[in-house]
């Protein structure tokens, strides 16, 4: 039986095909810098066998499942290349994999992770579903009938993929050391739109995505009265959040989130339309939605104290709203309290005005060095830069994060793309003492 090698397994879409495979029953392994990523527990609670990078872990037989981070040049894709083996890019056999399911790509600047999430739960209430999340989580059934999964747009990726159906949330200028602007993202996703078999759901609010074209039906939501889904009477508590349902201006629902903002209620309207094309029970999607815990590293919550503490993957202006407008929905009385680490030297000069304002947007503001990626030139940028346009904010450091104790009461939102839960965890062990 064919054993599947994962050149970086950590990496998290890696991680999740990983798990999807095990589960149907394949023999999976994998190798990965030694450093810990929160990805390898989920694989390691399955038995799944993970090794240093090293040549010899390469043996005749396998297949080797590349990740994308790693040239041709690594030494296990050589000795992969010596033995003859078949060797294949991690989206490459992601494409070919998804064509033995009605497959669902979700995809967009924003909120994939999320929205493939509550696909997944609430599709899996009504047929056997196997999913793949970019936040390292994935689940293989025998015998799945659906394949939810993320698709990414960086360096167009996503154009590995030809599904029956996409979810296109939103479309941004985001990854601009690869994007010149949005009008290069937007034909991105116009050229995935050629790609998708049967429909594409994607939120009419957003201008962009209006001017997506396509061979397949293409079928709006959102809040906006011209969309084909559309959500009313929204009613936002410290509870979570109800809205109606109307199809084509008739009414379907009324469905009730345990969750905050409007990108929330976005994310709820793409699943119930794609859901409701699929004939599923409006009861079962009630239900599931109602149930949806969320995912890994997006508004995850602990108490410490007096304190409320939330771990976010906001690494973008647009995020960063969405997220503390969320906290301020579900905690009107506190103060709102961000720390933020900016991701990539290029994200942080191209949106340095938008971070400055969407972070002003919380009651205090604390910055973290810039988390800068390998690939890039860092230039003459440093964190003082962002923290000039902000006011009163602060800079903060791993080894003293005493700063944040002052705010007894607050909601600390700790958010960014790179290693911002190393600020986070020294927080959590400074409340121990």
């Amino acid at each position: 039986m064919t054993v599947y090698h994962f050149v970086g397994i950590k990496g998290a879409g890696m991680s999740a095909l990983a798990q999807v495979l095990h589960d149907m029953d394949y023999q999976v392994q994998g190798s990965d810098v030694e450093k810990h990523f929160f990805t390898q527990l989920a694989l390691e609670k399955l038995g799944i066998k993970v090794l240093p990078f090293d040549k010899d872990n390469i043996q005749p037989g396998m297949t080797i499942i590349a990740g994308n981070a790693f040239p041709d040049t690594h030494e296990e894709i050589q000795e992969a290349m010596e033995l003859g083996l078949p060797i294949v890019r991690y989206h490459r056999f992601l494409g070919d994999f998804m064509q033995n399911f009605t497959s669902v790509a979700i995809t967009g600047a924003h909120g994939k992770t999320s929205t493939t999430g509550l696909l997944a739960h609430v599709i899996k209430g009504a047929k056997p579903t196997s999913f793949l999340i970019g936040d390292g989580t994935g689940k293989g059934e025998k015998d799945a009938e659906y394949f939810v999964f993320e698709a990414c747009e960086y360096r167009r990726h996503f154009l590995s993929y030809f599904p029956d159906y996409a979810i296109m949330t939103n479309i941004d200028f985001d990854h601009p050391d690869y994007f010149a602007n949005v009008d290069d993202v937007f034909s991105a996703f116009q050229e995935m739109s050629w790609q998708v078999k049967k429909g594409i759901f994607a939120c009419g609010d957003d201008e962009q995505l209006q001017k997506i074209q396509a061979k397949v039906p293409v079928v709006f939501y959102g809040f906006e009265e011209e969309n084909d889904f559309r959500a009313s009477n929204v009613v936002k508590s410290t509870e979570g959040t109800t809205f109606d349902v109307f199809v084509r201006n008739t009414y379907y629902e009324t469905f009730s989130i345990p969750a905050y903002g409007d990108h929330n209620v976005l994310n709820s309207l793409a699943v119930i339309a794609i859901c409701h094309y699929e004939n599923i029970e409006a009861k079962t999607i009630q239900d599931q939605l109602h149930t949806f815990e969320g995912v890994k590293r997006r508004f995850s919550e602990k108490e410490a104290g007096e304190q409320i503490i939330i771990d976010d993957y906001a690494h973008h202006p647009t995020e960063i709203k969405a997220t503390i407008d969320a906290a301020r929905q579900k905690y009107p009385e506190r103060e709102i309290v961000a720390v933020f680490q900016p991701h990539t030297f290029t994200r942080t000069q191209t949106f340095l005005n938008e971070f400055a304002e969407s972070l002003n947007l919380a009651d205090k503001v604390y910055l973290c060095e810039i988390f800068g990626s390998a690939r890039e030139i860092h230039g003459k940028l440093t964190i003082q830069d962002l923290q000039d346009k902000i006011d009163d904010s602060s800079i903060i450091c791993e080894e003293d994060t005493t700063s944040l104790k002052q705010h007894e009461t607050g909601v600390i939102i700790f958010m960014g793309a790179g290693d911002i839960q190393k600020f986070q965890e020294s927080y959590e062990k400074l409340l121990e003492v």
